[in-house]
Order: C-alpha cells, then structure tokens, then sequence
C-alpha cells in the first residue's frame, strides 16, 4: 500500500480524496508534485483503478518525465503499467494518432514547427492579400487564439467584424486548407482538433471516456480554453477530476491562458470540492510575507496565505544603482563575494528579469570576471530560422523524401511556386503515394497543374538533383556553397533581415555551418576515413539533438533566466534586477491596464527564493542608444516596509557608490590572499 505518512494534514486530504471532483490550490512551493504522484499510486493501489485507466496531464515534457518516475518509484515494477503521464499536447498527439480517419489524416501525418507554419502563412498573404511580410507574425499569433478559443475558420469568416479580422479570418481559411493538404497539423491543432472530435463524434468520445476513467491535471491556471473543453469532454458526468492550480502564478496570458478556468469549475462541476495547499516547503517566512503581501493587491477568487516553518529569515534587500552598468557590477561582485565568504556554489544563485534583453549587462560583467553562467532561454544555434533554412536543403540533398524540409525550403527564397500550386502537388502525391520531390518528376504531375507551375517545380528539381550529384560524387563542401550561391540566400537575408548588420550576422552563420560540414569531412581524411555528405549531415542533426540535452546539464553556474522561465524552479539566493516602471511592470503591460498578471509574475519572482532576495534598479538605464531617468516599480513600494532594507533610496554621491566598489573588491582581493 503506498505510504502516505509523509505529507502533511491537508496534502494527505487532497491525495485520498475521491467521492467527487477536486480543485487542489497549490500554492508556490506547496509540495503539489508530491500530492499528484502519490494519489496516482493511491488511486491504483487502494482504489482498484487500473493504471492504463489513469491519465495525468501537465504542460512540460520535464515535469511529465519527473512525475512517471516518481509514481513508477512509488507503485514497483510494473504497477504503473499503461498509465497516462504527458503533456496536454501529446495526449491530443495520442487521440489523433488514433482516431485518424475520423479526424481526417492518413497515417504518418506531420506535425510542423513555428517556423514551417510562419512560412505558409506568409505565402498565403502574399498571394492573397500582397502583404509584404509586416503583418505575418500578428496574423500568426491571432490564428494561434483563434484555436485556442475552439473558434473554426467557418466561425471566424461569419463573427469577423472588420478589415482586419475579415483578413485574419479568411487567411486561417486557406491556411488550415492547407495543412490538410500537406497532411499536417500545427501546434495548436494537437489540442483543437480532438476537442472538435470529442464534440461532434459522440462515439470516439465514449471510447475515451471509457479509456480514461480518472483523470489528474498539474498547472491548472495555464489552460486555454480549447484545453480547458477538453477536460470537461473527457471527465463528462463522472467524478474523477483533480485538477491542482494557483491562479496567483498564472503569468502565460499572452499564449491564450486563462485563469478565470480555476473559477469556472465551480460552475461546471457543482459538487467540487476545494482544498488548499499553503504550506511552502521552499523559502523563508519572510519572503513568504512578501509575496503574499504583494499579490493581495490582485483581486482574488480563492483566498489563500502561505506560511513556513523554516523561521523569518534574512530582510529583503532593495539596491538602487547609478545605472545599468553599475548595477551589473553590484550583482555580479556579490555573487563572487558570496560565494567566497559563504562557500555557495555558482548554481546557487539566479538572476532573474522581465525581458531577455536585460541579460546583456550581466552576462558581460560574469565574463569580465571569469564567472561561469548558464543563459536559459538563449538560442540554440540550430535553433536559428538561417540554420533552419539550410539544413532543411541538407536533409532534402541526403533524403528526397523529407517532405518536411521540402515544405521549409521551396519558397525560401522565393521561386513564384504559390500555395495553390503547393497544395495540388501535395494532394497529388499523396493520391500516388510518394514524396513530394519524386511527385516533381512524374508526367501525370500536368494533368493536375498548369504549365507554368510544373515547369518551376521540375526546374527547382533538376537544379537539386545536380546539386546532390556533385555532393555526392565530387567535393561535398563545393556542393553546398553552389547551392547557396545560387538561391543567393545572403541576398534573401538582406531582404527579410531588420538591418544590413543582422543579415550580415546571420550569414556568418551559415558560413560556420558550411566551414562545420567541412571540417568534419577534413578531419576523417587525415584519419585515412571516407566521410559522405550524408555522415557530415546526419552528424549535424545528432549534434543538434546533443546540444538541446545538455541545456539541461546541472553544472555550477549561475543561472540567468526570465521570470517566465523561472516559475517552478527554485534557487537559495536570488537577485531580481530591472525593478522600474516600464520594465517591471513592462510598459506593454502599463498602456493595456493588465498590471495583474504583471504583478502575478513578480509573485513567482519573489517565490523562487529560498534564503535571500535581493531586488535591483538603476536611476538611469540606456536603451535605444540614449540614457533615461527611470521610476522605481509600484511592487517596491507594495512589499511590506518593515521587512525590506532599502539601500540607496536617499541619492547617495558618486564619491560614496565608488567608495562602496572600492571596499567591496578590496573584500575580495583580501579573500583570495587567503586562498
């Protein structure tokens, strides 16, 4: 039987709790993880539930993967077999793998990227509307809601109003026209496709009924409302729903999240039983406090207050600094500092900020001092749209039947190949069972397409064929810089880049990825071995995936993130640099009157911090090329006074903020004579 000892009076209440659907609000650091995975194991060990019947919903693969571990630990070998741990995504992945024909896919369906759909989109404008490319990626975000809100491209058409959303409407039209045309489905689709099933296919949705008989979701607050139906589709008019949540950290509105979901609960589930989560496990009391004291400035649904037992702990410290340079400085000289007199490690201590640019001072500074930082959130360089770009023409060279990377690259530069012409090539090769690239070549191609278009298809053809002829038989790096000198992909750059520097930049990249592709094949010639252009791709594709593992390596750094990113993590010393008007809250924020969610994200700021918090501004920050005067954040002033220490609030000298520098790295330097 699993042990349930361990958790304290009102997570042993939630995990037992089964007479009828549960709203478990989890507040930050509440132990919501714990409650999840051990009522999972008590629903299969006490409760008679199969473990296939089960079914357990979050937003990350990471936190999926950590909770299927920890129930697998709790239940033994096989206990937890068939059971359901996944995002919201892959769940609807699964239903439509499943219920294919219903759904209107064939089997091998693809499932395409930002990027893939953004080009798409701007074919479609192009052909349709002559947009230039300015309002891509409005239209994109819009469409993306527009799913998000279960709206069909039908529903739009009829509810568009004006020029605008009439534009939008009849581009979602054609767009998602021809995602069925390329049997594929976006990001979005994965969740609104089988909500639409479940509603008009009454079957498909009894058989999923049947197959899930008790289902948890983790991170309640984030739901849309696509996902939000999905749920009350699969639970219908049974009682097995726990749903855990915390409408202070819901900070995802701008992709679709509503937390107004916690709320609507009660009225689609009338017997719902609420039980609160407050005992934070992670930071001080002081801190807690803090946080507390701030969001009770947001209005509330539920009430709730965290407390601690792990005492009051160190003042929250609020440092102002001469500007942005110097704050900086300050921050990254008490790392060091810290770390030397205290003995913490690097990973011990984040940075965190509103906006990503922010992270430019800080890093410079950490490198000046040889202080050894992990960027989250930072670009992957395989990640980049240029690298993007030219590996899809590598994957296309050693694989013609990637119709993914044929969808990326043959438009990219622009060849006059429309989405009409796109979509009766895709219908077409999809009728005679065979890839894109080989439906170029085929005769009955001119029956279904008008001359001209079968002419561009098969000329972009022939062109990639001699190219892969020579990669293959001749010089494989030649190869590569022929085909990028012919699509004269720097000028392209040039066209769809902001500035002559950023296109510059961005073909320095691609000249690395070329001068990697060579050195690879170097290398194994001095070692007497024969590397093709398929070995050098096919180990670009691997590095790639290398590289994506190892952004989650634990190594002593210090950690620079996003307040974003940083909600679910937790750190001993945190430093929240940036607090002004404008930054925080952002000046977005400010204009469109939604400082709650604003002041949601300095909540999961504050709640990150175990040990200390300290909260930085600058009096003048330079952005756009010019120094400006800044305002203090409104959530300085909302902490409770009494336990902040609020260094520099009366303007000090020059001379003293030197003198302060000065005494703390002569601090330093009498530290490392120790060593």
């Amino acid at each position: 039987m699993v042990d349930l000892s361990q958790l304290n009076p009102r997570q042993h209440e939630a995990a037992k709790y089964i007479d009828g659907p549960l709203l478990v609000l989890a507040g930050a650091g509440s132990g919501k993880t714990s409650v999840i995975t051990r009522k999972i194991a008590y629903l299969i060990d006490a409760c008679g539930i199969k473990a296939h019947h089960i079914a357990a919903v979050t937003f990350t693969n990471k936190a999926a993967r950590e909770m299927k571990e920890r129930v697998n630990a709790l239940v033994g070998k096989g206990g937890a077999k068939g059971l359901t741990v996944s995002t919201f995504h892959n769940l609807g992945l699964n239903i439509i793998r499943h219920e294919l024909k219903t759904a209107g896919y064939k089997s091998g369906f693809s499932i395409l990227d930002q990027d893939d759909c953004k080009n798409i989109i701007r074919d479609v404008m192009h052909r349709e509307h002559g947009d230039d490319g300015d309002m891509i990626e409005l239209v994109q975000n819009s469409i993306s809601n527009l799913k998000n809100d279960l709206i069909t491209p039908e529903h739009a058409l009829q509810v568009a109003q004006s020029p605008q959303e009439m534009m939008i409407a009849q581009t979602y039209a054609v767009y998602q026209r021809m995602l069925k045309a390329y049997n594929a489905v976006d990001f979005d689709d994965l969740i609104l496709v089988p909500t639409l099933l479940f509603r008009d296919h009454a079957d498909v949705l009894a058989r999923w009924q049947k197959k899930i008989r008790y289902l948890l979701v983790d991170e309640y607050q984030d739901t849309n409302t696509s996902q939000y139906e999905l749920v009350k589709f699969l639970v219908g008019q049974r009682s097995g729903l726990t749903v855990v949540g915390d409408d202070d950290q819901s900070i995802y509105a701008w992709r679709g999240a509503r937390p107004e979901n916690l709320a609507l609960l009660k009225k689609d589930f009338p017997t719902l039983k609420l039980i609160k989560l407050e005992q934070n496990y992670r930071s001080t009391g002081l801190i807690l406090h803090a946080a507390n004291h701030v969001i009770d400035n947001n209005p509330h649904e539920f009430e709730k207050k965290l407390w601690s037992d792990k005492g009051y702990g160190d003042p929250i410290r609020i440092l102002k600094c001469r500007n942005d340079e110097a704050e900086a400085e300050r921050v990254a000289t008490e790392i060091i500092e810290r770390r030397m007199r205290y003995g913490c490690s690097y990973r011990d201590f984040a940075v965190l900020y509103r906006g990503n640019h922010q992270s430019r001072a800080i890093e410079m500074k950490l490198q000046s001092f040889q202080v050894p930082y992990k960027l989250s959130g930072g670009q992957s360089f395989f990640g980049r749209n240029e690298i993007k770009d030219i590996m899809g023409y590598l994957r296309l060279l050693i694989n013609p039947s990637d119709d993914a990377a044929f969808l990326r690259i043959i438009n990219t530069p622009r060849r006059e190949i429309g989405p009409t012409t796109i979509e009766k090539l895709s219908e077409y090769a999809a009728m005679r069972g065979t890839s894109l690239m080989s439906a170029t070549t085929e005769m009955g191609l001119e029956q279904v397409l008008m001359p001209k278009a079968v002419d561009r298809l098969r000329r972009f053809g022939q062109w990639l064929e001699g190219i892969t002829r020579n990669a293959y038989t001749d010089d494989p790096v030649a190869a590569i810089k022929e085909l990028i000198n012919d699509i004269d992909y720097e000028g392209w750059l040039l066209q769809n880049s902001g500035t002559p520097h950023q296109a510059e930049r961005r073909m320095k990249n691609v000249w690395f990825l070329v001068d990697s592709v060579a050195k690879m094949i170097d290398k194994a010639e001095e070692v007497g071995d024969e590397v093709t252009i398929e070995d050098a791709v096919g180990k670009l594709v691997l590095r790639d995936m290398l590289e994506q593992q190892e952004q989650e390596d634990e190594n002593d750094q210090v950690q620079l993130l996003t307040l974003h990113a940083s909600k679910g993590l937790e750190y001993p010393h945190v430093y929240i640099i940036g607090m002004e008007e404008e930054l925080m809250p952002h000046r977005n924020s400010i204009e469109a009157n939604t400082i709650e969610e604003e002041r949601r994200l300095m909540y999961v700021g504050i709640t990150r911090a175990k040990r200390t918090l300290s909260l930085t501004y600058a009096a003048k920050r330079r952005q756009y090329g010019e120094t400006a005067s800044t305002t203090h954040s409104r959530f300085l002033d909302e902490l409770p006074q009494k336990d902040v220490e609020w260094e520099g609030k009366t303007e000090t000298s020059a001379e003293e903020q030197k003198q302060r520098g000065q005494e703390t790295l002569n601090s330093l330097k009498g530290m490392l004579a120790d060593f």
